[in-house]
């Protein structure tokens, strides 16, 4: 598991091949990844919006960017924590992503961005 704290918000992700959804003949290759997403700070706060760069092993970048995560944007009270799963297909058996969450102190109501630290992603049979 990777983890970063920015804007007293931790940000851990965790990755997992998924062979079951990749077709290697037409390089394509499936991985999911879980995201936790805890609120130490004094205040609740709301994810807004993310952006993810998405690198594969040749060095192609997709920008993703959009309102809320898996279709929600959800609220995280002081010393809570929000979890998903969702997924990132690439044409090589290699890559990494990294990105920001932009986050609302729903006391105040300012925006401030948090860090989503850079994980890779590698398919098993390639770390032998």
């Amino acid at each position: 598991m990777i983890s970063k704290i920015s804007e007293g918000v931790i940000v851990s992700v965790e990755t997992f091949y998924q062979p079951e959804y990749s077709n290697i003949a037409n390089s394509d290759f499936m991985f999911a990844y879980r995201i936790t997403i805890e609120n130490s700070n004094a205040y609740p706060v709301k994810l807004l919006r993310r952006h993810w760069y998405i690198y594969d092993a040749i060095g192609s970048l997709r920008e993703v960017e959009g309102e809320g995560v898996i279709g929600v944007q959800p609220q995280i009270s002081s010393g809570e924590k929000y979890q998903y799963i969702s997924g990132c297909s690439l044409s090589t058996e290699m890559g990494k992503m990294y990105g920001n969450y932009t986050m609302e102190n729903l006391h105040t109501k300012k925006t401030f961005s948090v860090a989503i630290p850079v994980f890779e992603m590698t398919v098993p049979f390639k770390m032998n």
